[in-house]
């Protein structure tokens, strides 16, 4: 029904056909309002449901209640409040009746803005696990002009409240997203923050919440001495002890290098903690501060501390001991670190040619000797850690589809393990971080099978060939869109950037790949971490294998359902006033 505007108010029936008809749909300011006449009085709300937009005046009003009949959401009619959470709040308006006509004011003002609205309704989504609420506050925020760090702050705040555990995937997702946002595109950036804040969700879900040690009362312990006391702590597992020395050194306002060091020295006092997880969490921790603000290190950085207490060793493990004890080994290398060091001080390192192969090497005494003699030469150890890290990106570039499919995760571990020692060496520079690539280049050994024989890597193409860079672009998601398609989608990756195309659009692809799929924790730090590695490198070469790395993972991980994806849409064409209803449907 058209409406006759009146001041704030619009016309939109006479009473009488109200009371008639029960409910009138009426057109105000653009907005579509459902009008009800329900025990003697008239109410006014937003036509669509909350949910998913139904047309409330197909639902039924009883006992004060207005029921949508596509899910059943019901509303408190004069308020508008729901007793369903998942369904949001329906907007309600004023209501007046003059002179036998019923007006109703389609813009009134509104007690909270639309960033407090939703604000609120992301805390609704991330309590309840629900991913609808999730996506559409995610664009509501977005669309009231929220900066995308508040709303990484929101998530990294409850993930890090309400898992007992401490960090974990969810936050881990949720880190990586915020990193990799800027080489998105523009609908891709919302999409990877509803992407990271659901597995935050979904992680939290059904989970007790954490509760704080508190920090020592002393102000004045030096900095060795609470790292020593940390690294004990973490030794003996106490992780209630560990958190209280932590939470002690940041209240003494130590740097966040040197608070990264002290983690960093604990999650490399033994091998490879829980399959590089332990210290890649570390990494991601002091990211995710990169992003939402040193000021909230105390509530981030203790939830790392079971983690690294509880870890598993592994020099535990057979696979370090025998047929070749390399914890032993190491061990040895590392009772030599502060002489290799001292030895390199003052001196320039650059690295051989063919250093990567010999890190690729089949024999650890090779492998070590490579990294001792770097050392001593003066490679710091971001420099080393930066070799490593791309020796273990070719392993994934590599990998032969012969293999196991669990398999991907075993080179996929060393590649992200590297990383972050990687990252943590830009950061701190510790000495102990030596020792995290020492773990990682043993690990780059370890997989050396994985790469028997070793899959190739694309061939260049011919000069006279006749696909162009969008052709590459196209097939590396239509690689993505059929199961197994794993060299074809190296192929487009090498072949796109081969000819000139724009890395910027190559990794807008691939992300734009990553977040259609229900992807799991280890794809989305396929992606992160391929990103990382890219973005600090020169050499084409390198940066072309990379993407080959990344551009295989994925596709082996490809195609999904896509549940999360269909449930983005939604919320976007909700948000876009879409219909998602459509009357008659099967």
């Amino acid at each position: 029904m058209a409406s006759e505007s009146r001041g704030d108010f619009v016309r939109a029936c006479a009473l009488d056909e109200l009371k008639e008809e029960g409910r009138t749909l009426v057109t105000g300011e653009g907005t579509p309002l459902a009008v009800f006449y329900h025990e003697d009085e008239v109410f006014a709300t937003d036509n669509r449901c909350p949910h998913m937009g139904f047309p409330l005046t197909d639902g039924s009003v009883e006992d004060g209640v207005l029921t949508c009949h596509w899910h059943h959401a019901r509303f408190e009619l004069s308020c508008g409040d729901t007793f369903d959470p998942w369904a949001d709040d329906v907007r309600t308006y004023p209501v007046e009746v003059r002179d036998g006509d019923v007006y109703v004011n389609p813009d009134p003002e509104r007690d909270e803005s639309p960033a407090e609205r939703w604000a609120a309704r992301l805390e609704d989504g991330l309590e309840r696990n629900l991913r609808l609420v999730v996506a559409k506050s995610v664009l509501g925020l977005a669309d009231a002009g929220v900066p995308s760090a508040e709303v990484v702050e929101t998530g990294v705040r409850f993930g890090a409240r309400y898992r007992e555990a401490g960090w974990g995937p969810g936050l881990t997702v949720l880190t990586a997203m915020a990193n990799v946002r800027p080489h998105l595109g523009e609908e891709d950036r919302t999409r990877a923050l509803y992407q990271g804040l659901a597995e935050v969700a979904n992680d939290c879900a059904d989970e007790p919440p954490r509760f704080d040690q508190e920090a020592f009362g002393a102000r004045d312990v030096s900095y060795d001495r609470l790292k020593s006391w940390f690294r004990e702590n973490v030794e003996v597992r106490d992780a209630d002890g560990a958190e209280r020395v932590l939470r002690t050194a940041i209240a003494n306002d130590c740097s966040d290098a040197r608070v990264a060091e002290m983690l960093a020295a604990a999650a490399t006092d033994h091998r490879y903690l829980n399959a590089g997880h332990t210290l890649d969490f570390v990494n991601k921790a002091f990211e995710a501060l990169d992003t939402v603000g040193w000021d909230h290190a105390e509530a981030v950085l203790p939830t790392l501390v079971r983690g690294l207490a509880t870890a598993a060793r592994a020099e535990e493990q057979s696979s370090w001991r025998q047929p070749v004890d390399l914890a032993s080994m190491l061990e040895e290398t590392f009772d030599e670190l502060d002489e290799l060091v001292a030895a390199g001080e003052s001196k320039s390192w650059t690295a051989p040619e063919e250093f990567t192969e010999t890190l690729l090497a089949d024999d650890p005494e090779t492998v070590y000797s490579a990294l001792t003699t770097a050392i001593a030469e003066g490679a710091t150890v971001a420099e080393l850690a930066s070799e490593v890290a791309y020796a273990a990106g070719t392993r994934v570039a590599r990998f032969g589809t012969v293999n196991e499919f669990s398999d991907w995760n075993t080179v996929h571990h060393t590649f992200t393990y590297a990383n972050a020692v990687h990252r943590l060496a830009r950061r701190t520079g510790a000495t102990e971080l030596y020792r995290g690539v020492f773990d990682a280049a043993t690990n780059v050994y370890l997989d050396r099978f994985l790469n028997t024989p070793p899959a190739p890597i694309p061939d260049r193409p011919d000069g006279d060939a006749d696909e162009g860079t969008e052709a590459h672009l196209d097939g590396l998601l239509a690689a993505f869109d059929a199961e197994g398609r794993v060299d074809a989608a190296g192929r487009h990756a090498a072949q796109f950037f081969d000819r000139g195309g724009d890395p910027a659009r190559l990794r807008e692809r691939l992300g734009r790949g990553l977040l259609r799929e229900d992807a799991g924790f280890h794809t989305f730090q396929a992606l992160e971490a391929g990103f990382s590695q890219i973005d600090v490198r020169d050499d084409p070469e390198e940066i072309r294998t990379l993407f080959v790395a990344v551009a295989r993972y994925l596709a082996a991980h490809f195609p999904t359902r896509r549940e999360r994806e269909q449930t983005f849409t939604i919320a976007a064409r909700l948000h876009r006033g879409e219909t998602i209803h459509e009357a008659g449907g099967d």
